[in-house]
């Protein structure tokens, strides 16, 4: 039977590399790889990888399960990231969007994709060799197995590099960005893995832009705004939907209900117009996408970490209101590109 696989060990934002001699037995940092994180479980005969929200993923890469019962060289159950990597050799980076799109209920366009855009996994913790539980062990020790153990498998097994030194961490933040990484992570060498728990740190790219609020979806309870959709505009003045707002709290979701009502837009009979917008492939086929329209009036700051395409990669956090902005100065060129870093020079 495979290993039972426990909810993955998180990690908690702060604003920059942390010192290492402030942590009890010092910390270990690597690159924070930006795809879906995945606990894979080989007991020599069958592979399952579960989801950092334990949804099973083992149907969306087939290629990843042929390779994972060929290469690994032991039971074992891993922790890492599948990632999709894009472009030429030499001029490689990780493709948020081919990634997302492997998520699709037919099997056949799941075969399909797996073939023109497989994907690898990147391993940085190991929970259990063989028989034994490594959970209980030091990250130092659990590293160590880990190098042991994966040390000369090939592509598209890959073990991700680390180092002690928070300098090396720190151009690391700076440069792998171009590679469509999204941070660094720093891990307690001297902790034992804590599933669920908060006990690693996160440090990710932090930049603000002015967007311009587009439309809101009502609350999954019904009451008040779930997410604020936002937007920006290009060098020909069209309007395009970059990403959402979310995590208000109970009482601003009903109160920005009433602030946002006079921005609505109507029809003839005053009733608002609404739009629909993209599901996520991992909701319920039967959730409500649809939004509200409001006029493009308004303008907001939000905190983002990067650009994918025309979009921000993930959900933005809300900064304040701008007042004081007109809609059409929010624009795409105030946001903050990544010079292009190969992904080989990560991986290597």
């Amino acid at each position: 039977m495979p290993y039972e696989i426990p909810a993955p060990m998180l990690a908690k934002s702060v604003p920059a590399v942390p010192d290492p001699s402030k942590t009890p037995g010092g910390l270990s940092f690597e690159p924070k790889w930006d795809g879906f994180r995945a606990l894979v479980s080989w007991d020599g005969t069958d592979v399952e990888i579960g989801s950092r929200g334990a949804k099973p993923l083992t149907r969306y890469f087939p290629e990843l399960v042929e390779a994972f019962a060929r290469l690994l060289p032991e039971p074992c159950l891993i922790d890492g990231e599948i990632v999709v990597p894009k472009g030429e050799p030499g001029a490689q980076r990780l493709d948020w969007e081919s990634l997302t799109q492997r998520i699709h209920p037919a099997a056949s366009r799941v075969n399909m994709l797996a073939e023109t855009t497989p994907a690898m996994f990147i391993a940085f913790d190991l929970l259990a060799r063989g028989e034994r539980d490594l959970q209980p062990e030091p990250f130092e020790v659990r590293r160590a197995e880990l190098v042991d153990l994966l040390g000369g498998v090939p592509h598209p097994v890959h073990v991700t590099r680390t180092t002690d030194d928070p300098a090396l961490a720190e151009r690391w933040l700076a440069e792998f960005e171009g590679a469509g990484l999204d941070g660094v992570v720093a891990k307690p060498l001297s902790q034992p893995y804590a599933p669920n728990k908060r006990t690693m740190f996160k440090i990710k790219h932090a930049r603000t832009a002015d967007v311009v609020a587009m439309g809101y979806r009502i609350h999954r309870s019904g009451e008040g705004v779930g997410s604020l959709l936002v937007g920006l505009y290009s060098e020909d003045g069209q309007l395009y939907p970059v990403g959402g707002v979310a995590a208000w709290s109970n009482r601003r979701r009903l109160e920005l209900i009433d602030e946002l009502a006079p921005l609505v837009r109507r029809d003839e009979d005053g009733e608002a117009l609404k739009g629909e917008g993209e599901k996520s492939r991992f909701a319920p086929s039967r959730q409500d996408s649809s939004f509200v329209k409001l006029r493009p009036e308004r303008v907001l700051e939000v905190r983002y970490d990067q650009l994918e395409g025309w979009r921000f990669r993930h959900t933005v956090q809300f900064e304040r209101w701008r007042p004081d902005r007109e809609p059409e100065s929010c624009t795409y060129e105030q946001i903050e590109t990544a010079s292009a870093y190969d992904l080989g020079g990560v991986l290597d």
